[in-house]
């Protein structure tokens, strides 16, 4: 039996529909009548439920995005450092193994090869480095597991969210044995105000950068079948393979959905923060080699954004 918790967000929901689908027994809590953020609550439920693996999809992300966070200290400290610290004690005492969504959010930039050597290059706001994005991507390497978090409050500047995803991942990594999944911008086919298709085509100015993405669907696929394979517990880079830049994402949109607008965009990262963001955002490339080391297939970035707008279902609004 599973235990899933979260199920009422946007990536809970996705895992909790794969679980239906592959009718997989599993359990979902919820805070209003569990408050499972208590280690006495929580073990009690694993143990009486004979749980055999937990899925912690739960966390605080604010809304409408990350700005909230940087006000409400408390409850995204307790959602995304505290919470994954009592779910893997917990699973550790009863012997059970855990699977936690982290973020990539946590690191910035990318690796960029220079005079034959791999530098670590923070800002790819810069348009030289974005022109290498796009004209020469094999000049541009991802963070991977082994990579120290470079936007977190130990390498700050860095948002409060980011800050406490990766003070959560420092805390539980070697509690018990479990994944830590690194999810990173997730986007599919349905429209909501959570995908990163439906932000892009709501902006009224769009903030270009480059960056990873994670297909919600194949990640929590992806995620299922690291514990179904039995790979090794540890960290894992969960995105789908290669990068793209928000321009490029911004033309599959305009060819393949032909929206009845003009997309217009932020001049330069001063005019973004100085307008319409109050905390520093993570930008960032991750490398899913050790992912697919594993078996664990993962469609390119490109053609999982293709396909994603090829079957776009909008919402009734």
């Amino acid at each position: 039996m599973i235990l899933l918790l979260g199920n009422t967000g946007y990536m809970g929901h996705a895992f909790e529909k794969a679980l239906q689908d592959s009718k997989t027994p599993f359990l979902s809590l919820s805070r209003k009548t569990t408050d499972y953020t208590r280690f006495e609550i929580l073990i009690e439920v694993i143990r009486k439920n004979k749980i055999t693996f937990l899925i912690n999809a739960a966390g605080y992300t604010g809304k409408p995005n990350v700005d909230t966070c940087e006000t409400a200290w408390a409850d995204t400290l307790q959602g995304n450092t505290l919470l994954p610290l009592t779910i893997a004690q917990a699973c550790a005492a009863a012997g059970v193994p855990w699977g936690h969504v982290s973020s990539g959010c946590i690191f910035a930039g990318a690796k960029i090869s220079e005079n034959g050597t791999w530098r670590v290059e923070k800002d790819f706001s810069k348009p030289a480095l974005k022109k290498v994005a796009e004209e020469n991507p094999f000049a541009i390497r991802g963070f991977d597991e082994t990579d120290e978090p470079n936007f977190s409050f130990r390498k700050p500047p860095c948002s409060f969210y980011s800050g406490t995803k990766a003070m959560g991942e420092e805390a539980i990594k070697n509690v018990g044995e479990g994944y830590i999944w690194r999810l990173r911008i997730p986007f599919d086919e349905n429209d909501n105000g959570r995908n990163y298709l439906t932000k892009l085509q709501r902006y009224a100015k769009v903030y270009d950068n480059v960056n990873s993405l994670s297909h919600r669907a194949d990640f929590v696929r992806a995620c299922l079948e690291l514990w179904q394979r039995k790979a090794p517990f540890g960290i894992y880079n969960v995105t789908n393979p290669g990068f793209v830049t928000s321009k490029q994402v911004v033309g599959m949109i305009e060819t393949i959905l032909k929206p009845a607008r003009t997309f217009e965009f932020w001049e330069s990262d001063e005019e973004f923060y100085r307008h319409a963001a109050k905390t520093p955002r993570s930008n960032c490339v991750m490398d899913v080699t050790k992912l697919l080391s594993t078996g664990v297939k993962m469609r390119p970035v490109q053609e999982a954004l293709e396909d994603s707008l090829c079957h776009w279902q909008p919402e009734n609004r």
